[in-house]
């Protein structure tokens, strides 16, 4: 597939007020006010342990803010929880896939919950990720870079309007990064994609940068 595949637009917001994590006592993070737009991408960047992660997770719905609010809007009104996060889709390394499935069983069980883009089936899919020879094969022996390519595939491929993922290149060789960068190319002009990672590798197509250090009141 190339750049020339042309997907529909959803334009969405998600705006963070005065929003803040804190687990025991230490914050995370505090009165964050952050917006994000569709057609736009961006980086969390900082160092290991700066929390990123625990960012990116408040904003995909995964963890719950300790103060201020996070709202997800379309083009025509503010969307509800359930709505809304079914226009997220996320990609990381402690998010795992089904490894007592083959590809072809994982992804025909995914499509059950979120339909993939351009109508593709599972088979293009796979000729996409270059995992035409072990798509009968259960996930479980997979490579690790294998399986972060099904990450990559389940996430930018699934028919949503926003893609999160936290450190995408994990476990990638270098024909893998390259896989990457051409799902980023070819499949998310048009959609909000937000990049957690310490590696301009990851980020380096991203329009706007945001420090985990300026986010620490």
């Amino acid at each position: 597939m190339s750049s020339s595949v042309h997907l529909k637009a959803r334009w969405m917001k998600i705006n963070l007020s005065n929003a803040g994590k804190r687990f025991n006592r230490e914050w995370i993070f505090r009165k964050a006010n952050l917006e994000f737009n569709s057609s736009n991408s961006y980086a969390i960047t900082g160092a290991n342990g700066s929390g990123k992660s625990t960012l990116l997770q408040c904003i995909g719905g995964m963890l719950q803010l300790s103060e201020g609010k996070i709202e997800m809007t379309d083009d025509r009104w503010k969307m509800t929880d359930e709505n809304g996060y079914k226009q997220v889709s996320f990609c990381a390394p402690y998010l795992d896939v089904i490894e007592e499935m083959t590809l072809i069983e994982f992804l025909e069980f995914h499509n059950q919950f979120k339909s993939f883009i351009n109508n593709f089936s599972k088979e293009n899919i796979i000729e996409i990720i270059g995992l035409q020879a072990a798509a009968n094969k259960q996930i479980r022996y997979y490579s690790s870079g294998m399986k972060q390519r099904v990450k990559l595939a389940q996430t930018i491929l699934s028919d949503t309007a926003i893609i999160l993922l936290d450190e995408p290149c994990s476990n990638l060789d270098s024909k893998g990064i390259e896989l990457y960068h051409s799902l980023i190319n070819d499949y998310c002009k048009n959609r909000l994609v937000i990049v957690c990672s310490n590696d301009e590798v990851e980020y380096s197509f991203c329009e706007e940068r945001i420090s985990m250090g300026d986010l620490k009141r």
